[in-house]
């Protein structure tokens, strides 16, 4: 029975103590997780281009999309697979192994300082964060049921914000005594977590004591029927390192994008006339490179690729706007106001430390500009899944979309702090409304008997997300940011333009694809 259908007596007698000890240990180590990653992540477009000089990497916009966009996008990847190995080995040897690999990860990431030692260590967080995200929420579906669920998603979720909010504070303070202690900082967070799962934690799972545990030809066999098999992998994959190899080398003049182009057509011919070849002759193949290209659910695989829009828009929040801010926003506006307010109330003392640790030159730094946006979601989710509850899931994805393309328009305008301000806060309530929303409305399009396992790959949508707003930033704030043509607002005109495109293409696919599928 699920907490909806649940009677207004029975929902006020569920309470926290009705949650396990693994469940309170699983979110506590989210919270220092998330502390871990966002405390880097948020700032970490201010470090890779900052200069050599201040502590930074001085690396090019282009390289930084290519390595946010990449990494981020195997991180996404990575929880199909690390979720099955957990299910076979158990929860607790999965999250021992992934504290293994991003404490060292964490503190190497401060200490490489080339394009590939840093790649490979920024890799390594995405391997162990990939390894931890499944487990998480792999226990709290366990030591949850019908009647708690719902209550124990919403605290995890809200766990998650508040890691997020906490990190990034964090990390503009020490950054201001030197680069090296935001790493510090994240590998510290991540090694408290040894301490709570080795004391707190119990295996939920008896999956990997079982005699036939989940194998990875499982895993693969379930990616075919939703995705497609290996040649498709295959044929998509090369398309998207086309694309990252344009990233990374159009910028030096090694190639250009016309030759990038010509590239992937050539390999689109490739791979079709081979597929015509294939078809035409009468041979059934077991080798799968000897396969023809096949699709698995084409209608679950488009709508990954059209939320894919969404999730390249909302990365501009991490990976554009700190670099914006810092470029082109005088936010000394934001920190005048601020200490003004606790001023008036009577904190004198705390107005002082403000403008002392949010503040340089009596601007508000990026990190903590962005950090209103978890702020916003920690005070307003609840609310806002509450006034939605009664709105089908593709209408509050909808409206959701167009609230950020409002959001990125009012970006456009943004040369001062309460109008950037303002575009974060609007950006944050489409958030809050589509986010949740794409998740549910995941499972109503998915066959009732595999709703678990398209969930699985939802957030696929995300990886194509992370890739494709990673390289947008990189080369559209390379043209039109500080080094560039110095128009951003030309560049937040075009996310707002793709904000729209995916809000109509999800109209679109509901109208069309949805309403004749159900049809049928």
């Amino acid at each position: 029975m699920a907490l909806k259908n649940l009677s207004m007596e029975d929902k006020k007698r569920i309470s926290l103590k009705e949650f396990p000890q693994t469940f309170w240990a699983v979110n506590t180590m989210e919270i220092f997780e998330r502390m871990a990653w966002y405390g880097f992540f948020a700032v970490s477009s201010l470090y890779i281009t900052g200069a050599v000089s201040e502590g930074g990497l001085g690396f090019s916009d282009q390289d930084r999309g290519v390595l946010q966009g990449v990494v981020t996008f195997f991180l996404y990847l990575f929880p199909v697979v690390t979720g099955a190995l957990a299910d076979r080995y158990g929860f607790k040897r999965m999250l021992l192994a992934a504290f293994v690999v991003l404490v060292p990860a964490y503190f190497l990431l401060g200490q490489f300082k080339t394009f590939p030692t840093f790649f490979l260590a920024f890799m390594l967080v995405a391997l162990g964060a990939a390894m931890f995200k499944p487990v998480i929420i792999g226990t709290i579906s366990k030591v949850t049921n019908d009647r708690t669920a719902s209550m124990g998603f919403g605290i995890f979720y809200m766990m998650v914000n508040i890691g997020g909010f906490i990190g990034p504070l964090v990390a503009g303070i020490v950054r201001g005594w030197s680069w090296s202690y935001v790493f510090i900082a994240s590998s510290f967070w991540i090694a408290l977590n040894f301490i709570i799962v080795t004391v707190f934690f119990r295996e939920p799972t008896s999956e990997s004591k079982s005699a036939n545990p989940r194998s990875l030809n499982k895993v693969l066999s379930d990616m075919v029927e939703v995705l497609g098999n290996g040649r498709f992998f295959l044929f998509v994959f090369g398309l998207l390192a086309f694309l990252v190899l344009g990233s990374k080398y159009t910028s030096d003049g090694s190639f250009t994008w016309m030759h990038i182009w010509t590239i992937s057509g050539a390999w689109v011919l490739l791979n079709f006339g081979y597929d015509f070849i294939l078809k035409s002759s009468a041979g059934n193949a077991q080798h799968w490179l000897l396969q023809p290209m096949r699709l698995g659910d084409w209608r679950f695989g488009l709508f990954l690729l059209i939320m894919s829009g969404f999730w390249t828009c909302f990365n501009q929040l991490f990976y554009t706007l700190p670099l914006h801010i810092r470029d082109f926003v005088d936010t000394s506006d934001v920190m005048a106001g601020l200490t003004s307010f606790f001023r008036g109330i009577g904190l004198e003392s705390f107005a002082a430390s403000l403008s002392g640790s949010m503040a340089t030159e009596g601007k508000v730094n990026p990190e903590y500009m962005i950090n209103f946006n978890a702020g916003a979601i920690i005070f307003f989710q609840v609310l806002v899944s509450y006034l939605v509850t009664r709105l089908k899931a593709f209408t509050t994805i909808f409206w959701g979309v167009l609230v950020t393309v409002v959001s990125f328009s009012v970006l456009v305008f943004g040369t001062t702090g309460w109008v950037v301000l303002a575009g974060i806060i609007i950006f944050s309530f489409g958030e809050m409304l589509a986010s949740p929303k794409s998740k549910e409305y995941t499972g109503k399009i998915a066959p009732p008997d595999k709703v678990a396992m398209y969930m699985g790959y939802f957030y696929w949508c995300v990886a194509l997300g992370n890739l494709f707003g990673g390289i947008l930033s990189g080369q559209l704030y390379a043209r039109f940011g500080i080094n560039g043509m110095q128009r951003p607002d030309i560049m937040w005109g075009i996310f707002a333009g793709l904000a729209l495109f995916s809000a109509l293409a999800v109209y679109a696919y509901d109208r069309v694809i949805i309403k004749k599928m159900n049809a049928g």
